[in-house]
């Protein structure tokens, strides 16, 4: 088992306290949760995973006509626990957003993303439910995403305006507090990693089934890569969320589920059913608004945020990009010379280049519109709207993305090569942020530079909107 998981204890031991729990002092984090899960498991040994699911969803209160629909009553034959454990238990997995935009019921992972903890474990209860290996899993778009997608989804108020935000942490070793970054909405990121973990682990649940629960979620979201990044880690763990995500679920198949269970609702409130036409029209709305979760959630590469690296304030006044520009400019760092594998190391890199930008450099902020790790993410340096200072001379016309190394003589991995090539540049098109038919280049051709470096430099040679042709260099730029 990764040890890694375990670095972050809980501050406050729940066995043996009864009703005497201050769950204010327990983090909000996915290890500190899983930690909680191995104590559940230990007071009653030898339970099968699907029995202490039963427990936490019945301590948590999860248990309306909805999903005793599909998962059965939580409480019929199901022991107590701890209180203690069960207060902390109930927080950390009854999800809302209060009117300060805090976001509750959600936990910080190791990997850097924040995860809804309800839409997961019902997902994976749902999977161990399920009887036959040849046949979907009953149940399991409905409690992990749909069911909430079939909230809003009316004319009047349409799904498009219910997707995101994502948000920050107080802590990013003792989380307390999750605040969003924009106004809050019915479905925000944490419900969507949530529901995308949940349908991964339900699916791979229905014919591997975990000998503990804490296991399988240690496994999913603890794994520590090597020096070869992505490119040599296991399928099933969290980084992968997206792209195993995309590998098991259709946009068609989630409409017809939203659909699905906006019906299933009215029916278990006591409404009668969609006539033809209303289906009609709930299905119209549904199609729209996934054409919108499908650019944010499966086009677009996971993004962390600036708030969640360290970032310090831009300074001065940002200038506006005029979109949609026509250039993706590539570069390496090459100091930090060394590619980062964590978020910590990371998020490290990325405020260490932002100091040099604005004290060595005089710059307002760090240089690059975005950064790739090879950790699997994606770091937000200057973002979609503000133009950078990556590619003297060209700032105005494109974005600048950077990857953490040195590449004279070696390449990044290819998992964070594809996310820049592949989903970065997607998403920038479908969002409206890229012309089509952009090109790519790398710094070198416009900057009197070594910079991509010469290994990396080949190898978006070969990149499809790869572009030469262009105009007189300028003067050096790092």
């Amino acid at each position: 088992m990764d040890t890694g998981c375990w670095k972050h204890t809980l501050t406050l031991m729940v066995v043996g306290l009864v009703g005497a729990c201050a769950e204010a002092s327990f983090s909000w984090h996915m290890n500190d949760f899983i930690k909680a899960v191995k104590q559940v498991e230990d007071g009653d040994p030898g339970s099968e995973p699907v029995a202490v699911l039963k427990r936490l969803r019945r301590a948590a209160g999860l248990n309306d006509a909805f999903i005793q629909h599909f998962l059965g009553n939580a409480d019929s034959g199901v022991s107590g626990m701890d209180a203690g454990l069960s207060v902390y238990i109930r927080k950390a997995v009854q999800h809302r957003v209060t009117e300060g935009a805090q976001e509750e019921g959600v936990v910080l992972t190791s990997d850097g993303t924040t995860v809804a903890l309800t839409p997961l474990l019902l997902g994976i209860e749902a999977g161990l439910l399920s009887r036959s290996e040849g046949r979907g899993v009953r149940g399991l778009y409905q409690l992990t995403l749909t069911k909430d997608l079939a909230l809003p989804s009316s004319p009047s108020s349409p799904l498009t305006q219910f997707l995101g935000p994502d948000g920050c942490w107080d802590s990013l070793t003792s989380p307390q507090v999750f605040t969003l970054s924009d106004s809050p909405s019915l479905l925000t990121n944490a419900q969507m990693n949530g529901g995308m973990d949940g349908v991964v682990l339900g699916m791979d649940a229905r014919s591997r089934r975990p000998l503990k629960l804490s296991s399988l979620l240690t496994e999913y979201y603890c794994h520590q890569l090597d020096s070869r990044g992505l490119d040599a880690a296991p399928r099933l763990i969290s980084r992968r969320r997206r792209e195993n995500f995309r590998g098991l679920v259709s946009p068609p198949v989630l409409t017809r589920q939203v659909v699905k269970s906006a019906e299933l609702q009215r029916r278990l409130t006591g409404h009668s059913k969609m006539d033809v036409k209303k289906r009609k029209e709930l299905m119209a709305v549904v199609k729209e608004g996934m054409k919108e979760f499908v650019h944010k959630y499966i086009d677009c590469p996971p993004i962390i945020p600036r708030c969640m690296w360290g970032a310090k304030p831009y300074r001065g006044t940002p200038t506006n990009l005029s979109l949609p520009l026509s250039f993706m400019y590539i570069h390496h760092t090459s100091t930090p010379s060394q590619p980062c594998l964590t978020l910590e190391q990371c998020s490290a890199d990325m405020r260490s280049m932002q100091r040099f930008h604005q004290e060595d450099r005089g710059w307002d902020d760090i240089g690059y519109s975005f950064v790739a790790g090879s950790d699997g993410y994606i770091y937000e340096g200057r973002g979609w709207l503000w133009q950078g200072a990556h590619t003297l001379g060209h700032n105005s016309i494109g974005y600048g993305v950077s990857f953490i190394g040195n590449y004279m003589v070696s390449l990044p991995s290819q998992h964070s090569m594809g996310l820049v090539r592949d989903q970065l540049a997607s998403c920038a098109v479908g969002g409206g942020r890229l012309i089509a038919n952009y090109t790519v280049q790398g710094h070198r051709q416009v900057v009197n530079t070594a910079c991509p470096g010469d290994a990396l430099f080949n190898e978006i040679k070969g990149w499809e909107h790869f572009g030469t042709g262009v105009p007189e260099k300028k003067s050096m730029m790092r």
